[in-house]
C-alpha cells in the first residue's frame, strides 16, 4: 500500500496522469455532443496537463512543495478553452492544500482535492450540475469521508475514483443537453481518466491506462424532426450576480412564516438559493446583486444569528491573479503608444488580414480546433502598446481564458464576450477612438447583438440529436450555434441556411470562404443569400479558416 505521497511520487503522478488523458483524449471528445470537428474538451485537458508533464519532467527529485507548486503553475499558464481552466483550477487548489507539507498522507490527499474544488467553484461562479464541478465535488467528498477511516493514500484515492465513477453516470441525469443526446459529461468524464493515471503512477502501474468506460444514457427522447439543437446551453462562466450571501435566521413561530415563502422571493432577486430548516433556524444561502433585500426579508422571520457576504466577482478576479502570479517567467510588456488597443483570437490568414486591417494590433491563432492558453493571451496583451486593451476571443471556449488573463495584466483590460468571427468584425467596427471607454465598450457590446452568424461545416462523427440522424461527413448548417439544417447536398444546406439568417430587412451581408471553398462557390453562395435579402448589400471574402468552410455574417 502507498501510505504517504513525496514530491517524486507525484511528480510521477501528474506525468502518468496526464499520459492517460492523452491516450484517451479521441473518447473524451467524442462525448462532446455537437458532431462539429472540435477541438474542445479531450485535446484542452491533454494539452493543459501535457504543460505541467513538460515542466515536472526537467525536474530531479523535487520535494512535494516544488512539485506542487511547478504543476500548478504550469497548468495554469497552459489552460485552454473551459475545460483546461477548470482542471487549471482543480489543481491549484490541489496544490495550496499541501503546499507546506513534505510528504502527503490520505488525509492530505483529501483535503487537496477538496481545496481543488473549493478554487474551481469560486472561479466558474455559476456552476452547473452535471459537469466535471459535480464529478469532483462527489469525489473529494467520497475521499474525505475515506481518510477518516484509513489515511492510507492508495485507499482514499481509489474511494475518489469509485466515487467520481458513479457521479459520472449522473451527470447525464442532471444536464438537460446531456440527457437529451443520452451520454455522460465528457469533462467528467477525463478527469476520472486523469486520477486513475494517478493512481496507476501510486501503486506502480505506470503504462497501465485507464480502462473504464462510462455507460452512456438512456436513448435521447426525440423532440419534433425540425426543432433546432441549441448548443449555447453548455455556456457555464456567465457571471449573473456578484454577491454569495449566506445567513442564519432564528425561526419564527409563526406559522405564516412559511420558509417556502422565503425561497420564492429569494429566487425572484438571484440565483443558487439554497434553503434549509429545523424547528429553531432556517440556513440561507443565495446569490444576488441586492443582498441588502435577501437580509431585509430574512428578518422577517426572526433575529439574524450569523451573516456572511463575499464578493464573488472580487474573489473571481483575485483567485486568477493570484494563481498566475507565480513563475510566469520574464514578461516583455509594450510601453503604451495609444489610449486603445486590440488583441483578436482568429485561424486563417484571410480572417487576420481583415482584423489587421480593421486595427487590431495583436493576432492570437486560434478558434475551433485549436483554443488558445491563458498565457498566449496574456501575452499578446502584454505585446500591444496601449493603456487599454480590449480583446475579442470570437469563441464561446475562448471567452473564459480570456477572462482568466485580463486581471493578470498590468494593462486597462476589457474582454468583448465575441463568440464568433462575425461578432469580432462588428465590434472592430463599432469603435470609436474619440469616445470615451464606457460608450466604446457599451456600442461595441450592442454592435456584437446586432450580428447574425450562419456557418457551413461538416459532420466529424456519426450522430443524432432532435430527430437529426447525422451521418460523418454531411454537411451542416448552423445560425446562432443552433443546428439549422443538415444534407449530403452543398446547395441544400446554403438554401436553408439563407433563409434562416437572411431576410428583406438586412442590409449587408458577409461572405466568408475558408479552407475547402473557392470563389466560385463562394460567388454562388452569395447569389442564394442575395434571393432572401434582395436590397441586402453583399461583400465576399477569403477567410483561409480551417473547420467552417463558410462563416457569414447579416446585419
Amino acid at each position: 500500500m502507498a501510505k504517504f505521497i513525496d514530491g517524486e511520487l507525484f511528480k510521477n503522478m501528474m506525468i502518468e496522469g496526464a499520459a492517460a488523458v492523452d491516450a484517451r483524449k479521441e473518447e473524451i471528445n467524442d462525448l462532446n455532443v455537437f458532431p462539429v470537428p472540435d477541438g474542445d474538451t479531450g485535446i484542452n485537458m491533454s494539452l493543459t496537463l501535457n504543460a505541467a508533464a513538460k515542466e515536472l519532467n526537467k525536474l530531479s527529485t523535487p520535494t512535494l512543495g516544488k512539485a506542487l507548486d511547478v504543476a500548478a503553475s504550469a497548468v495554469l499558464r497552459g489552460a485552454r478553452g473551459n475545460s483546461g481552466v477548470i482542471t487549471s483550477l482543480l489543481f491549484r487548489g490541489f496544490a495550496k492544500g499541501m503546499k507546506d507539507l513534505s510528504q502527503a498522507d490520505g488525509g492530505n490527499l483529501a483535503n487537496g482535492l477538496t481545496e481543488g474544488v473549493a478554487a474551481a467553484y469560486k472561479a466558474v461562479l455559476k456552476p452547473a450540475e452535471g459537469t466535471i464541478l459535480t464529478v469532483s465535488r462527489i469525489s473529494a467528498e467520497a475521499a474525505v469521508k475515506a481518510a477518516k477511516a484509513d489515511r492510507d493514500c492508495e485507499k482514499v484515492l481509489e474511494a475518489a475514483i469509485e466515487a467520481a465513477k458513479v457521479a459520472l453516470e449522473d451527470t447525464v441525469n442532471q444536464n438537460p443537453v446531456l440527457q437529451k443526446a443520452g451520454v455522460v459529461d465528457a469533462g467528467g468524464f477525463g478527469y476520472i481518466v486523469l486520477l486513475e493515471g494517478m493512481y496507476n503512477a501510486l501503486t506502480g502501474k505506470e503504462g497501465l491506462r485507464s480502462v473504464f468506460m462510462p455507460k452512456l444514457g438512456s436513448k435521447p427522447k426525440l423532440e419534433s424532426p425540425t426543432a433546432m439543437a441549441d448548443f449555447s446551453q453548455f455556456d457555464t462562466g456567465e457571471i449573473t450576480f456578484s454577491y454569495c450571501t449566506e445567513f442564519i435566521a432564528e425561526r419564527s413561530k409563526d406559522p405564516k412564516r412559511s420558509p417556502d415563502k422565503l425561497r420564492e422571493f429569494l429566487n425572484g432577486i438571484g440565483d443558487s438559493v439554497v434553503v434549509v430548516e429545523d424547528d429553531e433556524i432556517i440556513k440561507v444561502h443565495v446569490h444576488t446583486d441586492t443582498p441588502d433585500k435577501a437580509l431585509g426579508e430574512g428578518l422577517k422571520y426572526g433575529p439574524l444569528l450569523t451573516v456572511k457576504i463575499e464578493n464573488m466577482r472580487a474573489q473571481h478576479e483575485e483567485l486568477l491573479r493570484e494563481a498566475m502570479a507565480e513563475n510566469l517567467g520574464e514578461r516583455h510588456i509594450a510601453a503604451p503608444e495609444n489610449r486603445y488597443g486590440f488583441v483578436a483570437v482568429a485561424a486563417g490568414d484571410g480572417v487576420s488580414s481583415v482584423f489587421e486591417d480593421l486595427g487590431v494590433d495583436s493576432m492570437v491563432k486560434g478558434g475551433q480546433t485549436m483554443n488558445p492558453s491563458t498565457e498566449d493571451i496574456l501575452n499578446a496583451i502584454d505585446a500591444t502598446p496601449a493603456e487599454v486593451v480590449f480583446v475579442l476571443p470570437n469563441n464561446k471556449n475562448i471567452i473564459m481564458a480570456s477572462e482568466q488573463a485580463a486581471p493578470l495584466s498590468d494593462k486597462q483590460v476589457v474582454v468583448l464576450p465575441t463568440k464568433t468571427i462575425p461578432q469580432g468584425l462588428s465590434a472592430m467596427l463599432a469603435f470609436d477612438p474619440d469616445v470615451e471607454l464606457a460608450v466604446n465598450e457599451a456600442n461595441m457590446t450592442k454592435a456584437i447583438q446586432n450580428v447574425r452568424t450562419g456557418q457551413i461545416t461538416y459532420a466529424a462523427r456519426d450522430s443524432e440529436f432532435d430527430g437529426r440522424n447525422i451521418k460523418e461527413g454531411d454537411f451542416m448548417a448552423m445560425a446562432e450555434g443552433k443546428l439549422v439544417h443538415t444534407s449530403k447536398k452543398f446547395d441544400s444546406v446554403v438554401k436553408k441556411l439563407a433563409g434562416e439568417i437572411a431576410d428583406k430587412k438586412s442590409t449587408f451581408i458577409t461572405v466568408i470562404y475558408g479552407e475547402g471553398a473557392d470563389e466560385e462557390q463562394a460567388q454562388g453562395v452569395a447569389e442564394v443569400l442575395q434571393k432572401e435579402a434582395k436590397n441586402a448589400e453583399i461583400n465576399i471574402i477569403f477567410g483561409g479558416q480551417p473547420v467552417y468552410s463558410y462563416i457569414i455574417s447579416v446585419e
